[in-house]
């Protein structure tokens, strides 16, 4: 886990049971006798978020319905502070901050769990996309509800995601995203039937941890999903510093980077990150060098 992430070394589970007493219930006690929740039960994995954003990021309102998604706080913030470090490699290890940072979080979901966190933690402005119209709305609520300057738009075009997101006008530092890495329904079960099983557990219902079908699959998988991102962010690559996408399967990396090899892409980055014993990553390009990135940064006050 990144060393700058607030969950480190784990759950505070007194603080965050005093900042938001509806966790108090759902607190059960591990085999080593230290405390924890019972990760089987929606309500509790929910209500979790619910005491991490509050008690950690000044998160007052966040509730989502069922079967949306609803992901783990720690590893979503870890892609934040990494994303904040391929900034600062391009300003003499200085991270920029405040909200002349531009941020594009591409599908950000009803639970816009990206921008809450990345304002947060170093103050960027964010724009959240989505091409589910409730997700748009719930997240809106949410931003709204909590007074933050965050924008979230819809995504009118299921082909896309820069066109009709981004304006002529729009000038991003970043873009990150956070694509269905399914290539089918079917996928997406049975990746969540291995993930109760590594935990020894049952799980109350199918896709405990929510997610719709725009969430979790789409044809082609992650594969098809960043190729075409990789395709359209050609027609904005002077309005974007770094585009990025995690990519979940390894196996994925070696057919992004040769098509990223084919564009007019100045540098490719993949970062790497873990959270206990979950690897992951993200790939990073730049239609910009390195002395065009440092000049770009150097201009923000």
């Amino acid at each position: 886990m990144h060393p700058r992430n607030r969950h480190l070394n784990g759950y505070d589970f007194t603080l965050l049971c005093k900042d938001t007493p509806a966790l108090t219930p759902y607190i059960t006690q591990t085999p080593a006798g230290t405390d924890s929740i019972d990760f089987t039960n929606p309500l509790a994995v929910k209500t979790l978020n619910q005491a991490l954003l509050k008690s950690h990021y000044k998160i007052d309102f966040w509730d989502l319905p069922d079967n949306y998604l609803c992901p783990p706080v720690p590893g979503r913030v870890d892609y934040i502070h990494h994303l904040a470090d391929l900034l600062a490699s391009d300003n003499q290890g200085r991270i920029p901050t405040g909200k002349q940072v531009k941020v594009l979080d591409v599908g950000t979901g009803a639970n816009v769990i990206y921008p809450l966190t990345g304002n947060h933690e170093y103050g960027w402005h964010f724009t959240g996309s989505d091409i589910d119209v409730l997700s748009v709305k719930i997240a809106k609520q949410i931003v709204q509800f909590n007074r933050l300057k965050i924008n979230v738009k819809q995504q009118s075009n299921a082909n896309k995601m820069f066109t009709g997101v981004i304006s002529n006008k729009d000038v991003f530092h970043l873009t990150l995203c956070n694509p269905p890495f399914h290539a089918s329904e079917q996928q997406a079960n049975a990746g969540t039937e291995r993930k109760w099983k590594n935990l020894n557990k049952t799980p109350q219902k199918a896709l405990n941890f929510g997610g719709r079908q725009n969430e979790l699959w789409c044809e082609g998988g992650e594969r098809e999903f960043i190729s075409k991102m990789c395709i359209e962010s050609q027609e904005f690559a002077e309005q974007c510093i770094w585009f990025t996408s995690l990519v979940s399967k390894s196996d994925t990396l070696p057919h992004i980077k040769k098509l990223l090899s084919t564009l007019d892409v100045k540098e490719v980055k993949v970062i790497k990150m873990a959270q206990g014993q979950k690897n992951s990553r993200f790939i990073a390009w730049s239609y910009f060098d390195q002395a065009d990135r440092e000049a770009i940064l150097n201009e923000l006050v």
